[in-house]
């Protein structure tokens, strides 16, 4: 029976890949046949993702940096297509939490945010535009929120703030490369149990599970199931997309 979705042997850099949401993209798509760069920052738990992945019969390898600086970003672009000769895919699923409220929000925690969510998704994309132009059927597929779509209830505002960032932005870039066959698409996972949502402690968790009508947290199999929906050869058609991922916490 042919496949509904089909990949080939095609290289995806995913950001963020060494823990939660990031690894199960990293790894999904692994299964799927493509040959995936893990990007993140922690050495030992990017060696763990990258040894289920061979461990699986996949294909992998490690390229640690800070997505934050701009350079990094460029340096990381190059090594990976240097290495499999190529980009087709990106990911980018790199971010950091904050749950501080209004008042208490930092100069340092608000440029640290934005730096990593919402600068690092963007110069991702500008550094590994050159190998996604020759790509065949490239694809982008940037990571939000829930709370870039609705504004969330227990995350910081600098959060918030990068997450609708990356919205926007998603949706701009993906006018301007649609002409050259490249789509942009956006997921936006609600509350997803991931060590990063242990940030909010359990009395946030249980008052946000609350909100959700299907009565519990996401699984990052939830969202790396959509990611490789948008990076499917199958998808051209579809770009600019938003899809939400948070069991219907917004429906709108």
């Amino acid at each position: 029976m042919k496949q509904v979705f089909t990949y080939g042997e095609r290289v995806a850099l995913v950001t963020g890949a060494t823990s939660g949401i990031g690894a199960s993209v990293a790894e999904t798509l692994a299964k799927c046949g493509c040959k995936v760069a893990i990007i993140g920052r922690n050495k030992e738990r990017a060696n763990k993702v990258c040894e289920k992945i061979r461990n699986e019969g996949g294909t992998a390898e490690i390229f640690l940096g800070d997505i934050s600086s701009a350079d990094v970003c460029n340096s990381i672009a190059k090594e990976v297509a240097d290495k499999f000769t190529g980009i087709d895919i990106l990911v980018n699923c790199a971010g950091i939490l904050a749950a501080s409220k209004l008042w208490e929000t930092t100069e340092e925690e608000w440029n640290n945010v934005l730096s990593s969510n919402l600068s690092g998704t963007f110069f991702m994309i500008q550094k590994c535009l050159p190998w996604l132009r020759k790509a065949d059927n490239g694809r982008i597929i940037n990571v939000s929120s829930n709370a870039g779509r609705m504004g969330g209830y227990e995350n910081s505002q600098s959060y918030t703030a990068s997450k609708g960032g990356i919205i926007a932005i998603t949706m701009g870039i993906a006018r301007q490369l649609a002409p050259e066959g490249i789509t942009v698409n956006v997921v936006c996972p609600g509350t997803t149990k991931t060590d990063m949502s242990k940030e909010y402690g359990e009395e946030k968790l249980m008052r946000l599970i609350s909100r959700i009508p299907v009565g519990r947290l996401g699984k990052p199999e939830d969202t790396a199931t959509a990611v490789s929906f948008f990076a499917s050869k199958e998808t051209g058609f579809i770009t600019g997309a938003i899809l939400d991922i948070n069991g219907g916490m917004y429906m709108g």
